[in-house]
This record gives C-alpha cells, structure tokens and sequence, in this order.
C-alpha cells in the first residue's frame, strides 16, 4: 500500500537508520546516482529494497522516476539523511487507513552541526512529502524541488528528523551548489538580498537566541543568497 522512495549517492552514513525507519512501508525504491562507498551493500541488505541505478537527472527528475518506479499508489519521499519517527510511522498508517486528502505536508525538524533546531523558519519546516501518485507529482525542477498536487493538501502533526549539516564547511558548501544550481544573476539582488536574509533570520526569527551557531546558519543562508544572484 505504501512506497518509500530514497535518493542516494555515497549516502552511507545514515542510511541503515532511514531504511530502517521506513522497513513498515511495502518497498523501498532506492534510486542511487553512482556511490563509490557502501550504499548498495547497505541497500540491499533490506529485503523490502529495490535498488537501482540512475544517472543524475536533476532533484526534481529523480524524485519523479523513483516515484513512476514504485508498485504503489501512496508515496513517501525521503532523502538519505532523513529517519521517519515512531510517531510520524503511526500517523502514516492511521492515514492510510481513511486517507482525508490526496497529498500532506509534514513537519521536519532539522539538525545543524549536532544540534536540533526549531528557531530561525527552520521547524517545522513542512515539505509535501506524503501522497497519492495519481494525484501529485514533483515539478521537475533541478533544485527546490516541490510537489504539485491537483487538490487541497493536508498537514501531519509528527515530524520527521533531518540530519542537514554535519559541519560548517558542509553546509556552505552545500549552499554554494544549490546556488550555483538555481543560479539568476541580478547586480542589486546580490547586494541587498543577502543583508535581508541575515536580518531576518538572526534578527526577526530568532537566530539569536541559537548562538554562535545561529549566527553562523544565518551567514550561511545569507551567503546563498548572494552567490545566487552575483554575477559570473
């Protein structure tokens, strides 16, 4: 009744912990884009895993093929860094039981440099995640993917866990590729957005109050912002 899909390349770290965490589903689509380290070994150790291998095609390509790939009509998406909660589980098959919508957001609670953090716009963090395949599918975009769906979507109330950034150099790295990525070079934008998105993250939503680690996420986020929109 359900399909998990998975993205993965040299995802080993975690990725005992979230298949693990979404053994209950049916399938595992685990859809891998050449890992060099043990992420099929992992994988395939599973014996609800189908393992397959793709070339890149972008986020939103990649999440759509595991999606068309899978046996059935309800779909969870996880990236290789995410672990589904007991809580969410339950939630997830009282749902399916008497689904209400097509499609649903749930909450994500993401981990910086070891540390949850729940200020900043970063919790709960809902990303469309949950759905009826007939009814949504990803936008195709290479980066920010998003899920569209035909009707209204619903909204979980457990969260799943992310384990985004390990260090600060992984995570400004990270932002570098995803602007690289999503890349719109506008001269005034890469002068003024940049001061915003620091304000409003430190300032108005409370990085602050995370420390120095606040203070560092909103330089990250800042950073992005900027590499975005500078020119080449």
């Amino acid at each position: 009744m359900l399909s998990v899909v998975v993205l993965t390349k040299n995802s080993e770290k975690y990725l005992a912990a979230v298949l693990s965490s979404a053994s209950f589903a049916d399938e595992i689509i685990v859809l891998d884009s050449g890992s060099s380290d043990n992420t099929e070994q992992i994988a395939i150790s599973f014996a609800n895993v189908r393992f397959i291998k793709q070339a890149w095609l972008g986020f939103g390509a990649m999440k759509q093929l595991g999606v068309d790939l899978a046996k059935n009509e309800w779909i969870f998406v996880l990236d290789s860094d995410e672990i589904i909660t007991e809580p969410l589980k339950a939630e997830i098959l009282k749902t399916l039981e008497n689904p209400l919508f097509k499609a649903y957001k749930v909450p994500r609670l993401n981990y910086f440099f070891g540390k949850e953090i729940r200020r900043m716009g970063l919790y709960p963090d809902y990303s469309t995640r949950f759905f009826d395949r007939r009814f949504a599918r990803f936008d195709g975009r290479e980066v920010h993917e998003k899920v569209l769906c035909d009707s209204d979507i619903g909204v979980f109330k457990e969260h799943f866990i992310h384990y985004a950034y390990e260090s600060l150099e992984q995570f400004y790295n990270k932002q570098k590729r995803y602007a690289c990525l999503n890349h719109r070079p506008n001269t005034l934008k890469s002068l003024l957005n940049p001061l915003w998105s620091f304000f409003k993250l430190y300032f108005l939503k409370g990085g602050f109050l995370e420390g120095k680690r606040g203070f560092e996420i909103a330089l990250g986020y800042a950073k992005y912002t900027f590499w975005k929109y500078k020119k080449d």
